[in-house]
This record gives structure tokens, C-alpha cells and sequence, in this order.
């Protein structure tokens, strides 16, 4: 038996958890987050109850996704504990957390290494012009601050995710102009897994008046970004945001290679519920195309992991198939375990 890994398609078989939706950021395209105080942080003892559910689900990546608490509001440190002890408690019952909280410290991005397989941060859009629209009221969406997680993740050797929203008042030069700033920092430090590509989807509770971005653009973009991007790394769409199937594989076929975190929600766009994984099958496979799940960290960036952290992913190595025919034939871009 042998598979064409250039005919594959990946996703991570994942729940998300989010310790709080509580923000201090106002981004104006936002669905998701709570006002500060008004949201009640998710206790330990729910989160285990939760993770026990799963844990004969085949579900691998735990996502922990949380509103950001000011660095400087007394609450800060109280907070990021909370987020190292659910991804040290989802280690503890087998799965592979994966941390994206906003902007973080070295020294917290330092310590959640070492209970995270990876980690991740949108850029969003690097254009400071953005700070006099929808971002006026967003403090840690300033460029220099995003950009400067990416540097660290890199210095400290962490698998690390990040992307593009598109559609939220930039122009297509800023998509190259951000594209082209990850690709350098991946040269220097060859620390990024993929590249998000997320069309902003109107949602209930955002006050940014805009149409959703044209998913019939799409395409292009993901091939001009094929292009600036190093070819290690991936490149990922989120199928729930592109409903036109025949435009999802219009997507595939240019170079998205990756379909991200597949569970019961998509908790950044809530009003758009995930395509399943037979549901995505229905849609791939008359089109040539076989999706394969994944782990959340690429087998490139094993070797950066504690032995701890190399023993669970192990152990998820054994359980996910076709793993050991992927690897054998490999592919410089394509996410496999």
C-alpha cells in the first residue's frame, strides 16, 4: 500500500477550551470575547470532567484559546496560571495542547513550552493602519508586538502557528507585506508550522460593518502566498469560512494543504459550525483528494520538544494512521506525524 502524499490534505482532530472569554481588547470584527468581569473563568475541575469525555474520541489537540487579560491588570498572573495548569492537566490525560492566548512575555511564552507541542499567534495584518479602524480600541494589536512573539517563539525553539485575516479594511500589498515578514522570520529560525489564511465571516456580535471577503478571491491569494512562502511551510484554510465546495477545492488545488483544528465549534466564528470529517471526506475525495489527520506539532520540530513531551507525541504517533507510510515518503509540505 502505498499513498500519494502530494494528493493529501490534513487536519487536527481537536476540542477547544478556553479559559476565559473575558478581553481587554475591542477589536470591532470581533465574536468572541466578553467584556472584563463579565465572563466566568473555566474551573479545573469542568475542564477535567470535559477532557474525560474525550478521551475515547480519537481527539488529540487540546486548543486552548482564551481572551486576553492586560499585562498589567493584577488578574494577569492569576490568569496565565490558569492557562498552564489546563495544559498541564490535558497532558495528564493524553492529549497535546496547543496554546494561542495573545501577545505573551518571553518568560511566559518560556513556561508554556514546556506543556505545549506548539503554539500560535494570528499577525492578523502587519499595516499600522489598521490601528484607526477596526483595531483602535485593540492595545496588543499593535504590529511590533505581534511580530515580536513570532522572534521569540523562534529563540526559544517553539513550533508556532500564525496567519492572516482577510477582509478586515487592508489591501493586498499588506497581505504580501505580512506574508513576506513571517517568511523572513522562518528563514532565521525555521519555527513556523503553518500559515492561517481566514477570510473575515460576519458574525452576530461584531460591530465592523463589512461584507465577509470574497472566498472566490481566496485562490488567488493562497497562491501568491505559495509563492512567498517558504515551501516548509503549510499552508491553512478553515473550511467552515469557504462555502462554496467547489471554491474549497479551488483552494486545495493552488496550495492550502491543511483544513486546522476540526471539533464541535469554531469559537472564533461561532455562527459558522464546523464541516465534520466525513462531511470534508464527501467533499475531497470525488475531487482526488484524501484527507489525513494529524498532531498538532510537525515531526520536524520533535527534536525541540522535552523528553516528556517527545513521549506523549510518541505515543499519538503509534495511534494515528497512515503514519508510518507518510513518513517513509515524506513531503517538505505536508504536516504529517
Amino acid at each position: 500500500m502505498t499513498i500519494d502524499t502530494s494528493c493529501t490534505v490534513t487536519y487536527s482532530p481537536a476540542y477547544t477550551i478556553v479559559p476565559t472569554y473575558e478581553c481587554f481588547n475591542r477589536c470591532s470584527y470581533c465574536n468572541f470575547r466578553t467584556e472584563p468581569g463579565q465572563s466566568a473563568w473555566i474551573t479545573l475541575s469542568a475542564a477535567e470532567t470535559v477532557l474525560k469525555q474525550l478521551q475515547d474520541q480519537n481527539i488529540c489537540e487540546i486548543l486552548i484559546l482564551s481572551g486576553e487579560v492586560h499585562p498589567r491588570s493584577p488578574k494577569r498572573q492569576a490568569w496565565f496560571q490558569r492557562i498552564y495548569d489546563l495544559c498541564e492537566l490535558a497532558l495528564s490525560l493524553g492529549f497535546l495542547p496547543h496554546t494561542n492566548a495573545g501577545p505573551l512575555s518571553f518568560e511566559e511564552m518560556q513556561k508554556l513550552k514546556n506543556v505545549n507541542v506548539s503554539m500560535g499567534l494570528m499577525l492578523e495584518q502587519l499595516t499600522p493602519a489598521l490601528l484607526n479602524t477596526v483595531h483602535r480600541h485593540a492595545p496588543s494589536k499593535v504590529p511590533e508586538v505581534r511580530l515580536q512573539q513570532l522572534q521569540w517563539a523562534g529563540e526559544l525553539q517553539i513550533p508556532f502557528t500564525t496567519g492572516l485575516l482577510l477582509g478586515i479594511g487592508e489591501t493586498a500589498d499588506d497581505w504580501w507585506e505580512t506574508l513576506e515578514a513571517i517568511s523572513h522570520l522562518h528563514q532565521h529560525y525555521r519555527h513556523i508550522q503553518e500559515v492561517i489564511l481566514q477570510p473575515h465571516s460576519p458574525g452576530n456580535q461584531q460591530s465592523f460593518d463589512a461584507p465577509p471577503f470574497d472566498p472566490h478571491q481566496l485562490p488567488e491569494v493562497i497562491a501568491k502566498a505559495r509563492q512567498i512562502l517558504p515551501p516548509d511551510i503549510t499552508i491553512q484554510i478553515p473550511p467552515n469560512l469557504v462555502k462554496d465546495d467547489r471554491w474549497l477545492i479551488a483552494c486545495i488545488e493552488v496550495g492550502a494543504r491543511d483544513l486546522g483544528g476540526i471539533g464541535p465549534k469554531d469559537e472564533v466564528n461561532p455562527d459558522y459550525p464546523h464541516l465534520q470529517e466525513k462531511a470534508l471526506r464527501k467533499i475531497l475525495q470525488p475531487a482526488g483528494w484524501e484527507l489525513v489527520a494529524r498532531l498538532p506539532v510537525y515531526p520536524q520540530f520533535d527534536s525541540w520538544l522535552s523528553e516528556e513531551l517527545q513521549k506523549a507525541v510518541r505515543q499519538w504517533r503509534k495511534i494515528l494512521t497512515p503514519v508510518s507510510l507518510l513518513q517513509e515518503q515524506g513531503s517538505a509540505n505536508l504536516p504529517i506525524f
